[in-house]
């Protein structure tokens, strides 16, 4: 199998951020209360690694990339519209 380009390890943690956001929108459906802050960090990584690829690379990764962050935007405002009213 030939090593993995930096264009695919960029996808896989795209894909693995996917998997995180679909059960952690899963639970909150359920009605459970999770913590995003480890994704902040992991979206940031992964867009800092895909301004590191050749432009047409990059360029070639933004659709998924926007899509990820949507992704991440409606679960963080589910969790939002959940969460108990300040007193």
């Amino acid at each position: 199998m030939p090593p993995e380009s930096d264009s695919d390890a960029v996808r896989a943690s795209m894909q693995q951020i996917g998997c995180t956001v679909e059960i952690a929108r899963r639970l909150v459906e359920g009605g459970k209360q999770v913590d995003l802050a480890g994704l902040d960090s992991q979206m940031g990584f992964v867009c800092a690694r895909a301004l590191d690829l050749p432009p047409e690379e990059g360029r070639a990764l933004r659709p998924a990339l926007l899509e990820l962050l949507q992704a991440v935007d409606a679960l963080s405002a589910a969790l939002m519209a959940r969460a108990p009213p300040d007193s």
